[in-house]
């Protein structure tokens, strides 16, 4: 790390970020109190981020940041002392040493780093409709699909399961005569039902936007094995905060993906975190680029989830600092959320960008010394207007610093330098495997086709009769070697029960322990762990 004086050195207590008239200092114990950095292309936001990434993970705390363009991976690389660097350096009293950081990289993709996924289970009705832009008689639709799973016992892993799911609430032609079949999902169609028409047209419009998230990509963040995010909390052997760098490169090219993916990580943050209070660091920091998606055109509900969730997280231990062009890009009530600003320098070439400045400027504490709407127009890149918490929370007043120079690489790294990171990586052959195990697809079929309704009388073949029963509760459990096809009915209704019962069984353990680690369990992410932890325990 660089070595400078003592007037401008990191500490445990907070992280020196540039200088200028005054030293410009984070305070760790006030940095969950999350963040905002704006500014104009060009002027310096990439390089404050790495500053700040380098002074969290030299504090021992683990950071999650998205690279729109690639330039944030040189932080894993030891910096190079180009002569800008050291004369900024030498200007702040900084004694230059090049350092390099722990990283791990992720990429939605698996293409440039470990794949990212969840289940459509965790996902969630809310968050899959934002991803999906469906209307709110479509987003009705697929709240009644996911009742239906949760009381049907059909896990809901990747896309197929979703779409199997929603051709089987579909409302079914009946035949009528001799000839006629019995449903094999009519109870499925039945319970849908029962929440109001669910209508083929409408199903049939999700369906073709899933097939438009498919063609971009999106089919491959669904599926197992699902992230665990306490695998972004993590140090290194020297007590370093580990850098997580999410690749976005590609996935901007699907921004709504981009952003609701970003937002499902947030939300499972909070849900899993407990309750920390206040800590004399984070204990994650996490870095939100082009945080603008995330807001455009938002519906009320979504909006209400952000805001609550911004503001709620601060409690255990996160930190969260949006990344932006334009401060007015940001609602009102989270803008009041982030304290801690940073603000490079803006262009007012239009009306609206004027506005921007002028909103940009009332947003920090007055500093008399400066005049903070013209100074903003006059930034040179590297330089920015600063306010940070002090004391018991309350804003610094605005000064105008000079960002100190990064210790880490500035610039992309090599694909050979990537490969080398990712073959040494904590977490390297945990996701890089897709699992397809069975789940609502696979049971949905197996109706379809009959194979459990058809199957062999009790007592003959594979196992009739009370012993085959107890071969389905035990095989339900802990797997059978029974082919497909060739289990008794007596199979089949073991483990049906089995299943049931072990639902309810594993859903009262669940509800018991997330009240016991503080009642941050709601209902619904209640279901969601025990459809997790039901579905891995019965397909293996």
């Amino acid at each position: 790390m660089a070595t400078p004086d003592s007037k401008t050195t990191d500490t445990d207590e907070k992280i020196f970020i540039g200088k200028g008239d005054q030293m410009a200092w984070l305070t760790l114990a006030l940095a969950n109190r999350h963040g905002l950095v704006t500014g104009a292309t060009g002027t310096g936001k990439t390089v404050t981020l790495q500053v700040m990434a380098e002074g969290f993970a030299r504090a021992g705390v683990p950071v999650f940041a998205s690279d729109i363009k690639g330039d944030l991976s040189g932080i894993s690389e030891v910096g190079e002392a180009k002569d800008f660097i050291l004369k900024r350096a030498g200007e702040m009293g900084l004694k230059f040493q090049p350092d390099q950081f722990s990283t791990v990289f992720w990429d939605v993709f698996g293409e440039q780093g470990h794949p990212v996924r969840a289940t459509v289970t965790e996902m969630g009705p809310l968050l899959l409709s934002r991803m999906l832009d469906l209307n709110d008689v479509q987003e009705g639709v697929l709240n009644v699909a996911f009742r239906v799973a949760d009381e049907s016992g059909l896990t809901l892993i990747d896309m197929k399961d979703l779409r199997a799911l929603l051709d089987a609430i579909v409302p079914a032609t009946v035949k009528k005569g001799p000839d006629a079949e019995e449903d094999p999902l009519a109870d499925i169609r039945k319970a849908a039902q029962g929440f109001g028409n669910v209508s083929k047209a409408t199903v049939g419009t999700i369906q073709r936007a899933l097939l438009v998230l498919e063609n971009q990509g999106g089919a491959k963040f669904f599926g197992e094995p699902a992230l665990t995010l306490k695998d972004f909390m993590k140090t290194d052997s020297d007590g370093r905060g580990m850098v997580n760098i999410l690749v976005a490169d590609k996935l901007m090219q699907s921004p709504r993906l981009y952003a609701t993916f970003l937002l499902w990580m947030l939300s499972e943050l909070f849900e899993e975190l407990p309750e920390a209070g206040d800590l004399p660091k984070p204990k994650l920091v996490f870095f939100f680029d082009e945080a603008h998606l995330l807001f455009n055109d938002a519906p009320k509900a979504l909006m209400d989830k952000i805001e609550q969730v911004v503001r709620l997280i601060r409690s255990k231990g996160v930190g969260v600092y949006f990344v932006t062009q334009n401060p007015i890009d940001v609602p009102d009530k989270v803008l009041a959320q982030l304290g801690n600003r940073v603000q490079h320098a803006l262009r007012a070439f239009t009306p609206r960008d004027q506005k921007a400045v002028q909103a940009a400027a009332q947003t920090f504490r007055p500093n008399p010394k400066l005049d903070t709407a013209r100074v903003i127009m006059e930034l040179g890149k590297g330089e920015a207007l600063v306010s940070f918490l002090e004391g018991g929370g309350t804003p610094a007043m605005v000064e105008r610093v000079m960002v100190r120079p990064p210790t880490g690489r500035i610039g992309p790294i090599t694909p050979e330098e990537r490969k080398a990171i990712m073959d040494k990586s904590p977490v390297k052959g945990k996701y890089d495997t897709a699992i397809d195990a069975e789940s609502a697809y696979e049971m949905i079929q197996k109706r379809i086709s009959g194979t459990a309704a058809h199957a062999d009388a009790p007592g003959a073949g594979d196992g009739g009769g009370i012993f085959g029963q107890i071969g389905g509760i035990v095989g339900s459990i802990f797997g059978t070697n029974v082919k497909r096809g060739k289990m008794s009915t007596g199979q089949v209704i073991a483990r049906d029960v089995t299943r049931s019962v072990t639902n309810k069984v594993i859903g009262g353990v669940v509800a018991d322990l997330g009240k016991s680690v503080g009642g941050s369990l709601g209902s619904s992410v209640g279901r969601a762990l025990v459809r997790g932890a039901l579905g891995g325990l019965l397909r293996r």
